[in-house]
């Protein structure tokens, strides 16, 4: 009986010289469809830009693919941006978060939750997959999709913050708080703004600033607030927004006195006195007419 290998694995004869090689064959039909240069082609890479696109899959699912120096990556719109369903949910961050809710249901005598060192590596590789995608629909205008993921990221620093065993595993993370706190904020205040909610949007920008302010104070990084670029965005943001905020007409009659009696055009003065008594006047006379 041959030895299964023999029959597996050609072997060298030294003493007929090389082997007679079979003809060249052709690449079968499915190889040859896996060139990705026809998705390329008119899709030129920039430099310094983030180019993303929607497509539909072959499943009629929306895709969604951006664009790389050497190719290009796709993710999914929903779940977990690979596809995969660790343990038959969305996501290991959902794996873990129900395991700890489990254990908070348990006696009082069951072992702590701990997540461990690998715990710990494959939950910050599945949040890469997670930031790459928010980016994406934040440059897309998807600014809903940018709250459920950063939302989401932002639970999984919290969970490794408080349950990892090693110090490098909940701390390692948090350098990148600053930034998914700015990019939730970015989306909530954009919502609002094309939403006309000028004042709720500068709210939701102040509220960021001081999250991120509150963290950088837990850490003992005062002086980093003032160099930190997140709350420099946030505030350029807030600047953008302002200027769509309707402007009381009494400050702006205010401002308009100023600038008269600055220029003594005392005569001009006068008359912006006339206007705001005016408008002092007539919220009093429609109360008086009410009663």
């Amino acid at each position: 009986m041959k030895d299964p290998h023999d029959m597996a694995t050609p072997r060298p004869n030294p003493g007929r010289g090389p082997a007679k090689s079979a003809r060249k064959r052709k690449a079968p039909p499915a190889a040859r469809n896996m060139d990705i240069a026809p998705i390329l082609a008119g899709w030129d890479y920039e430099g310094g830009t983030v180019s993303v696109r929607k497509i539909i899959g072959l499943d009629g699912r929306e895709k969604l693919q951006m664009r790389l120096d050497l190719g290009v990556l796709q993710m999914e719109l929903a779940g977990r941006p690979d596809g995969r369903r660790p343990h038959n949910l969305e996501s290991l961050l959902e794996y873990h978060e129900r395991r700890l809710a489990r254990h908070l249901r348990s006696p009082a005598s069951t072992p702590r939750f701990f997540l461990d060192a690998a715990m710990c590596r494959a939950l910050r590789d599945e949040a890469v997959l997670y930031d790459q995608r928010y980016l994406a629909l934040f440059v897309l205008g998807d600014f809903a999709g940018v709250l459920r993921d950063t939302g989401r990221n932002l639970r999984l620093l919290d969970l490794c913050a408080q349950y990892a065993i090693d110090d490098h595993d909940r701390l390692v993370l948090e350098q990148y708080r600053p930034y998914m706190i700015m990019m939730q904020t970015r989306a909530q205040a954009s919502i609002e703004f094309h939403n006309s909610e000028f004042k709720k949007s500068l709210e939701t920008i102040a509220a960021g600033v001081d999250r991120i302010r509150e963290f950088f104070v837990k850490f003992g990084q005062d002086d980093a607030i003032a160099k930190s670029s997140e709350v420099a965005l946030l505030k350029s943001f807030a600047q953008d927004v302002s200027k769509k905020v309707p402007v009381d007409p009494m400050i702006r009659l205010r401002e308009k006195l100023e600038l008269a009696i600055k220029r003594e055009n005392y005569e001009e003065a006068a008359r912006l006195r006339d206007r705001m008594t005016l408008r002092k006047e007539k919220p009093r006379a429609s109360r008086d007419n009410a009663d």
